[in-house]
């Protein structure tokens, strides 16, 4: 398990560093149970405490209250609150760590809200085996199994979503839906849901149990309380780190012994990239990084060291969130692959200029358009690295590359298991596979099949199959992962 860290006194932390799981008892030893709130009471909290979620969207938690507590009277129907512990960011582990080691807090918190809403049922969405166990364990600890239910859903960087999230405890594709569905009106079994990921709720039970005054003890005037981040990329010391809120990022790298030189990812694979010297004036607070160009999304930092190619770093990123995608929307299904291809051509030197100028295009294409706001996301992510490794992409452009190897300092797994191999004694460059696969085998200059050497995303491995049963010559086939 990743080691967990704070700064300053600790709160959501509490007894978390060196220890093992808090059980019920442990846990009441250093958390008082909080005291029943009306929802109006709640909503109050909230506002004086200026919490917002922590999922990355930061939507503040007492709009969101009010929003589910107004549907319930008016549809006259009991709420639900739901618990997003699905964490599919995969460079984050700060709710894993609140679900495995401290699930009493983020249940303080989520039935604190259920009793304000007169809620009917607490569930908890979660995707990550030990998370799920330590959680019904706590239920059962608490004798909430009449209020409290766990739902395991697969772990995709897609899931945690809202909409997606919804669907898969309803028991459906957990995929973002069509159209744009308020779980304040119509979640959970069609009720009025209140939804917050699990930091949010444990965040709630700390401001609860300190009151508004002591709870702003650290933090800004805007943003009161600490944050929880996960530090991982190249630092040599990776943790999940709780730290008041306006801390220099600065510190933070030096705690986890990493350096800013290259560049710093602030907010995730849905964040976006600064320069080491932006990172090194940047305050962790959502005003603090979105003034360095950043922003706090999901809690997780990764810097970057030298020793690894930036550009083939993010190639291997877009290509991840290229597969994640639900590829139900014109943006994801080609959008998105078109992004990742062409980062892939500019990492590998193959016609550089003519690459991102089509990065460019095809962001410009996708961004605002998709059901969900993975594509925002992701070129999000995708601009701003082509912005802050401006002199990387030079040098791929001038020399074919930078001289440094990927060493996947980035987590990109797919879950991919099969290779696309072409048998260039049989091929001759009818292009089938290309149109099938689009954005992931491309033609070159001479009308042959570019293969990519990462294995097929496992999304994708249909219309793999359909390409190998498609080709003419019999010259492409699919093999095991080594």
């Amino acid at each position: 398990m990743i080691a967990v860290r704070h700064v300053g006194p600790p709160r959501l932390t509490a007894g978390l560093a060196g220890a093992g799981r808090l059980d019920w008892d442990a846990h009441r030893r250093l958390h008082p149970e909080p005291s029943p709130l009306t929802c109006e009471r709640l909503v109050a909290l909230a506002e004086a405490g200026r919490l917002h979620g922590r999922g990355g969207a930061a939507f503040p938690f007492a709009r969101k209250v009010r929003a589910v507590a107004d549907s319930s009277v008016r549809r006259r129907r009991r709420a639900v609150v739901v618990v997003n512990g699905t964490e599919g960011e995969p460079g984050s582990a700060k709710d894993k760590v609140l679900l495995r080691s401290a699930p009493h807090l983020v249940l303080d918190g989520a039935t604190l809200a259920a009793t304000a809403l007169g809620a009917g049922e607490i569930v908890l969405g979660i995707t990550e085996a030990g998370a799920a166990a330590s959680m019904d364990d706590a239920i059962a600890e608490r004798g909430l199994a009449a209020r409290a239910r766990v739902v395991r859903l697969p772990e995709r960087f897609i899931t945690g979503e809202g909409g997606a999230l919804v669907r898969g405890i309803n028991g459906r594709r957990p995929v973002p839906p069509g159209r744009k569905v308020r779980a304040a009106t119509r979640g959970v079994g069609g009720l009025p849901t209140l939804l917050s990921n699990a930091e949010t709720y444990a965040q709630l039970a700390v401001l609860a149990a300190l009151g508004p005054h002591r709870y702003a003890r650290v933090g800004t005037p805007a943003e009161p309380g600490t944050v929880l981040l996960t530090v991982t990329g190249s630092a040599r010391f990776p943790a999940v780190v709780e730290t008041p809120a306006g801390a220099p990022l600065g510190h933070l790298l030096d705690l986890c012994g990493a350096r800013a030189s290259e560049g710093v990812l602030v907010g995730g694979y849905h964040g976006a990239w600064i320069t080491g010297e932006a990172a090194v004036r940047a305050r962790l607070s959502r005003e603090g990084l979105r003034d360095a160009g950043g922003t706090l999304g999901a809690g997780v930092i990764m810097p970057l060291g030298r020793r690894t190619c930036p550009l083939g770093e993010c190639a291997r990123v877009a290509r991840f969130l290229a597969a994640e995608s639900a590829g139900q929307c014109g943006p994801c299904r080609l959008g998105l692959p078109d992004i990742a291809g062409a980062l892939a051509d500019l990492a590998e030197g193959r016609d550089a200029a003519s690459a991102e100028r089509t990065i460019r295009r095809a962001v410009r294409m996708a961004a605002g358009r998709g059901a969900c706001t993975h594509p925002d996301g992701t070129s999000r992510f995708v601009l701003s690295a082509l912005d802050v490794f401006a002199a990387d992409a030079s040098r791929h452009r001038t020399h074919g590359g930078c001289g440094r190897p990927v060493l996947g300092v980035l987590p990109a797994e797919t879950g991919a298991r099969l290779h696309l191999e072409v048998d260039w004694s049989r091929c001759d460059g009818h292009g089938l596979c290309a149109g099938i696969l689009r954005g992931l085998v491309r033609m070159d200059e001479y009308g042959y099949p570019v293969i990519p050497g990462e294995p097929i995303p496992a999304r994708l491995e249909p219309e793999a199959r359909r390409a190998v049963a498609a080709c003419p010559g019999l010259a492409l086939r699919l093999v095991p992962r080594n």
